[in-house]
């Protein structure tokens, strides 16, 4: 007889396993489906964690190489790639296992296997070995993710043309690493190569670095990455990629499309988005379809089209992002028990863990004119912030958007150490519908790195004090 459940998720990553544990804490007989045979999803196997492990490490090799200024003398500094590794996949290891644990500790059902509907209440449960199973859920919610966006023309082989996935278990540091795709994962890995040693190229079909963030950060930071050793071909298209045995060569061609140009590289990076992971979920036998872009189209309550059929995280619309997807799986669950979860889309930030780090949350001062809202931007360097200098680290700048005539804050950009740290002082602000003068007058511990919030949140009302 089949099991029955109140709740069945179907993906054990950031939205489905938030999902799975929030459902059990609400009484809801809960059971999570995936296939990967540990959970996570892309972010904690493959994406958000085993890249920050390595974002860490390598920046703690660079940074052993540069102590003389603070009268730390290191010498014989060497990269020993293989441990580092060996801690990137304990790090992954023990967070997945600790998921299982969440899962344990709160009853919810985990099937390790592909889970796909055959009716709208009936999911099929295929597990590595073929086995199938089928279980009943009065409540089901499709949180699959996201997968690599392939690029038109160009094969990834996961040896000499990679995705992120690839990128992350090299067996060497490559001479010359091409990325194709100058975002987020992009400039991330391609942080992480040059570190250890690699040429890196970043080629970006867009005018700019990260295209959709504010203008001022995009300037900064690729002037930063600069100084850093990170090369840019702006405006310029990857036409193919082929690899011999002599590493891959590559045709560029401006975005205007008049010339060509040729490089090559041991090591190219396919870093060009991602795209919503809904293939073989049955979603033909229940009437759900795509739109124009894979994505499940969704009402305010998460619901599609298909009752007691819900949708969360990559694979519905807004920003593939980790967090966005665990508020929504929260969200949702609340909903189908009755009560009022929702999500401030307004107030979900984005960071780039670089060095220095790169944080954003809310309207971009290019989106603000373009909408013909007035406001007042405040800016402050961390050149003029004590903790900063004292850290040897003053690099980048807070920058601070509020409505002209409420002064409610609107957006705010942060580039500098700890950015993604530092931006959370004002998503909260913002989820309060905090002013600019709110955080000005708030009290930040001196010496802090935090200063440069209240001082850029001075500069956005009035003035600031330390500039």
């Amino acid at each position: 007889m089949s099991q029955e459940f109140d709740v069945v998720i179907i993906g054990g990553g950031p939205g489905g396993y938030v999902a799975a544990i929030k459902a059990a804490q609400l009484n809801l007989k809960t059971a999570c489906i995936e296939e990967r045979g540990s959970l996570g999803g892309t972010c904690l196997n493959v994406g958000c964690i085993p890249s920050k492990a390595l974002l860490q490490s390598s920046h703690k090799y660079e940074e052993a190489q540069h102590l003389q200024e603070h009268g730390v003398d290191v010498s014989g500094v060497k990269l020993n790639l293989k441990q580092m590794m060996e801690r990137k996949t304990t790090v992954v290891d023990n967070l997945t296992k600790g998921i299982e644990g969440l899962f344990t500790k709160n009853k919810v059902t985990y099937f390790k296997g592909h889970g796909s509907f055959t009716t709208q209440n009936k999911i099929n449960v295929t597990s590595a070995d073929g086995k199938s199973e089928e279980i009943i859920a009065k409540n089901v919610i499709i949180a699959t993710g996201s997968d690599v966006m392939p690029l038109s023309g160009i094969t990834i082989d996961e040896k000499q043309i990679v995705s992120s996935t690839g990128a992350l278990t090299l067996t060497k540091v490559p001479a010359k690493l091409v990325v194709i795709g100058g975002g987020y994962i992009g400039l991330e890995m391609g942080s992480v190569w040059s570190r250890l040693g690699s040429e890196v190229t970043v080629v970006e079909y867009a005018d700019r670095i990260v295209p959709a963030m504010d203008s001022d950060i995009s300037k900064e930071f690729k002037k930063i990455l600069e100084k850093q050793g990170l090369k840019f071909k702006l405006g310029t298209k990857v036409t193919s990629a082929k690899a011999e045995k002599s590493g891959v060569d590559l045709v560029l061609t401006p975005a205007s499309g008049e010339g060509q140009e040729k490089l090559k590289a041991d090591i190219v990076l396919v870093s060009v988005g991602r795209k919503p992971n809904t293939s073989g979920l049955g979603l033909d036998k229940i009437g759900l379809t795509t739109d124009e872009r894979g994505r499940i189209p969704i009402n305010d309550d998460f619901s599609t089209s298909i009752k007691n059929v819900y949708a969360i995280g990559d694979v519905v619309r807004g920003a593939m992002l980790a967090h966005k997807a665990e508020e929504e799986g929260i969200a949702c669950v609340e909903i189908i028990a009755g009560q009022h979860g929702h999500v401030n889309y307004d107030a979900i930030p984005g960071v780039v863990y670089t060095y220095p780090e790169v944080a954003a949350v809310g309207k971009t001062e290019d989106e603000l004119k373009k909408a013909g809202v007035e406001y007042n931007v405040g800016k402050y360097p961390f050149l003029a912030n004590s903790r900063a200098r004292t850290n040897g680290d003053t690099n980048g700048f807070v920058k601070i958007l509020a409505d002209k005539k409420t002064d409610q804050i609107l957006g705010a950009h942060i580039i500098g150490a700890n950015a993604g740290e530092l931006i959370q002082e004002i998503v909260l602000g913002m989820e309060f519908k905090a002013a600019s003068e709110d955080i000005a007058r708030t009290s930040h511990a001196h010496p802090g790195l935090s200063e440069a919030v209240k001082e850029a949140a001075l500069a956005t009302f009035f003035k600031p004090i330390n500039m």
